[in-house]
């Protein structure tokens, strides 16, 4: 058994002094370094842990090891975590819409109009600087943050999830990667359907000429969105789509690729003269979001309705596709 687990010697906490722990396991033996140590401390990614054993942060027998040294019997593994690297973003007081919450994750209901990172132009006034006010002991990579794993643009609204540790960061992005986490979204678009259902695959890149713009390119990133008709108003129709890829602005470069634009949208609508229905943002909400807790690994699926402003739009589709 690995000396750093057993209760005759040690283990070691965040601020680098000993404690006792009982437990520790035979089977630890011959365990690469890093591997045994995020299994010991789960909290921990094993990103950020190579970064200890980079930095000699974490040691073994008071010498500094390689992240795939093979722990033996008795070796004594020290470790300090250094204090997080403060932010330079600041915490703000801003209201959010809280779906769902544990020590791991919160998903958010966010509202059209939220800009989700500080950015040129935006450098406060974020989703990042509310979380950093209703969470202020948020940590990624020992940096005083939250965790992005997915972005809404600023006039989508709807359900995001948000790491509030490395590990969640972690397990949440490595769904991301697997393509295992559920995005559903609800949009009008301009124009009819002539299948109900069907997929878009086109590579998506950087617009070759206006920059703030995505464009569906030759050289661009893969990228697939599946649709569904869900109602029919003429000359608009109310789409569910399901990203299987989650490209910048995948859905409203995607519906602009096949003619069938965001209805609002203000990047990506070439035919200005439309009526936008008292609509001051594009009819795009993130609806239905799912994924594998960090704590259980349990599935869970969330929902949010549509805000006021859209169900007002669909209210004037249907009155105006009863009247014909």
């Amino acid at each position: 058994m690995v000396g750093w687990l057993q209760s005759s010697h040690y283990a070691i906490a965040d601020d680098g002094r000993r404690r006792d722990s009982p437990h520790g396991q035979a089977g630890d033996v011959g365990t690469r370094l890093d591997r045994f140590v995020a299994a010991t401390l789960p909290a921990l990614s094993r990103s950020y842990i190579r970064q200890l054993i980079d930095s000699a942060d974490l040691t073994v027998n008071e010498r500094p090891a390689k992240a795939s040294y093979p722990v033996r019997a008795g070796d004594q593994i020290a470790l300090h975590v250094p204090p997080p690297t403060p932010s330079e973003l600041i915490a703000q007081p801003i209201p959010l819409a809280i779906v769902y919450e544990d020590d791991d994750v919160v998903v958010i209901d966010k509202a059209a109009g939220l800009v989700v990172h500080p950015a040129p132009g935006h450098p406060s006034g974020t989703l990042v600087n509310a979380l950093l006010y209703r969470y202020p002991d948020m940590r990624i990579a020992n940096d005083l943050r939250p965790g992005i794993v997915h972005r809404l643009d600023q006039g989508t609204s709807g359900l995001i999830v948000v790491a509030r540790n490395d590990r969640a960061m972690q397990h949440l992005a490595e769904q991301q990667r697997q393509r295992t986490m559920t995005k559903i979204y609800l949009a009008v678009v301009e124009g009819p359907f002539k299948q109900a259902s069907g997929t878009i695959d086109a590579p998506i890149g950087r617009h070759p000429v206006d920059r703030k713009r995505m464009a569906v390119v030759a050289n661009g990133r893969a990228a697939r969105t599946h649709y569904q008709v869900v109602e029919a108003f003429g000359e608009y129709t109310l789409l569910e789509l399901r990203l299987e890829t989650g490209r910048t602005h995948q859905i409203r470069v995607h519906l602009q690729h096949i003619q069938r634009p965001v209805l609002g949208d203000p990047l990506y609508t070439s035919r200005r003269s439309r009526p936008s229905f008292g609509l001051a943002r594009q009819f795009l909400h993130a609806s239905r979001l799912g994924f594998r807790l960090p704590s259980s690994n349990e599935t869970y699926e969330f929902s949010a309705p549509l805000p006021e402003e859209l169900s007002t739009v669909l209210h004037k589709l249907r009155q105006i596709n009863n009247f014909k």
